[in-house]
């Protein structure tokens, strides 16, 4: 019996230390000099190639056998659109078919990339165009992170000040591989970005939530609240159901940074002033800012976003009451920036095209005898 052949290890998929023991383990056993090591560990991710053939510091021969034994996978931009404030969407396809989503958001100094953790989402939130997809799968920490690297690649000088885990999927139901992200993306031998400059948002998946907390690092926790009152919130939010709101605010409090609520506000639903004040009870029981955004026009079909009036006198109820609120305008609503919503678009657009396609190929019944 013909044994099937083990595949390649994916440096990639490992954090900074696990990827330099690898690469140390290979060196050693080819009786490569010790200094190769950090040469070729340095273009992973502090000086990332596309391919190790752009290593042209490197001899051909070694850059041949990186290529056979350690291959660097991509992701392959499908569609990138420019929004006129400077917001680029992409939609990233994988070698399975599948496809992710990442934003990147400039303001003043600060780039922001919004990066995905799963294709698609199992989650159903009634405002998120990501949940009209349903869940696929969950991504690898190397097509987590190879968001940035991408990015990187692309263009050395938009190398994202800020990241933020606010794109397709629920990050704390994908844990193992979002936890190799987080350091690939932190450490000094991965992409060098700040802590207190990665920010994780989640639903409210206790065991995820807790799992984050454990970490020595101070990375950001963001809670997608968006109501106040648990019955409200299930029905904007089925994952109310299994975590209850009361559990998810008492797993918060054992983060040392301070919280945030992300807060979607939906016209009709959940921006009354009684809405607001029920939302600075638990702001203020956590010591949480609240951040407030408006509905994406486009991303959930049947839901209207608060007008611009009632937004600025929500805003104006918290800070009144000692909370600290900030209304995040919306980005990109040229591009179909909202999550989910450039797939779901895309695809759109290739049902129709199957269709027209189809029509074009069939006979024309107007001249048939029948």
């Amino acid at each position: 019996m013909t044994q099937r052949a083990t595949p390649p290890v994916s440096l990639l998929d490992q954090t900074p230390t696990q990827s330099r023991e690898a690469l140390r383990a290979w060196a050693k056993s080819r009786g490569l000099p010790s200094y190769r090591v950090s040469q070729l560990h340095r273009r992973l991710w502090t000086a990332p190639v596309g391919s190790w053939r752009d290593a042209t510091e490197l001899p051909a021969a070694l850059r041949d056998q990186l290529e056979s034994d350690f291959p660097l996978p991509r992701l392959r931009a499908e569609t990138v659109q420019q929004s006129s404030d400077g917001t680029r969407k992409y939609l990233w396809r994988l070698d399975d078919g599948e496809a992710l989503e990442s934003v990147l958001i400039p303001s003043g100094k600060r780039l922001t990339l919004c990066i995905s953790s799963q294709a698609g989402c199992a989650l159903g939130c009634v405002f998120c165009a990501t949940g009209r997809m349903g869940f696929r799968r969950n991504l690898a920490a190397w097509e987590i992170a190879g968001q940035v690297r991408e990015v990187i690649l692309a263009n050395p000088a938009e190398k994202p000040t800020n990241v933020v885990f606010m794109g397709m999927g629920e990050p704390l139901l994908n844990w193992p591989a979002v936890d190799v992200a987080l350091s690939i993306l932190n450490h000094t031998e991965g992409f060098g970005i700040g802590a207190r400059h990665i920010t994780v948002s989640t639903v409210g998946i206790i065991p995820g939530m807790t799992a984050l907390a454990r970490r020595p690092e101070q990375f950001r926790l963001a809670i997608s609240l968006h109501a106040a009152a648990p019955g409200q919130r299930l029905r904007l939010m089925p994952i109310q159901k299994k975590y209850p709101l009361e559990e998810v605010l008492e797993a918060a409090r054992s983060f040392r940074k301070r919280v945030t609520f992300e807060y979607v506000l939906i016209a009709g639903k959940n921006d009354s002033d009684a809405d607001a004040d029920k939302l600075v009870k638990l702001a203020r029981s956590l010591g949480a800012m609240v951040n407030l955004l408006p509905l994406h026009p486009g991303g959930a079909p049947g839901l209207a976003p608060s007008s611009g009036n009632r937004i600025r006198a929500f805003a104006e109820r918290l800070r009144n009451q000692g909370v600290e609120a900030v209304v995040r305008r919306s980005r990109g609503l040229d591009i179909a920036a909202a999550c989910g919503q450039l797939f779901v678009e895309m695809e759109k657009k290739k049902r129709l095209h199957v269709v027209l396609e189809g029509r074009a190929g069939s006979p024309d019944r107007t001249s048939s005898d029948g």
